[in-house]
């Protein structure tokens, strides 16, 4: 559903450490992801379906966990964004896995991201 959070992300250039991690602590299973990054989907008990992704950053990108929101078109809500005060960190138009997403900054410096699939 558009506009509501749906997705969360852990990024770490310590992908089997944060999967021991969380997998020992919550029960948490993980599984490769497609697309041309390692990014992995975890499961968690009692989830139909991935609920989450673990980012492997190759300490290309700062460790995270972050929220993401399922939006209608990345495009536009990263312009009414920064319309807002807002700011774009990264954005992605097609991943090769029919995934547009963007990680943006809120006014209060904040970072979150956004993401549709096609």
């Amino acid at each position: 559903m558009d506009n509501t959070v749906t997705w969360f992300e852990i990024a770490t250039d310590d992908p089997e450490g944060a999967q021991a991690f969380y997998g020992g602590l919550f029960g948490w299973t993980f599984s490769a992801g497609e697309g041309p990054i390692d990014y992995r989907m975890i499961g968690y008990p009692g989830g139909e379906q991935p609920g989450g992704g673990l980012f492997n950053t190759k300490g290309e990108f700062p460790a995270h966990a972050i929220f993401h929101v399922q939006v209608a078109d990345v495009e536009a809500a990263c312009a009414k964004s920064e319309s807002l005060g807002g700011k774009v960190i990264m954005k992605v138009i097609d991943d090769g896995a029919g995934t547009d997403f963007a990680y943006l900054r809120d006014t209060s410096g904040s970072v979150f991201g956004i993401f549709h699939r096609r």
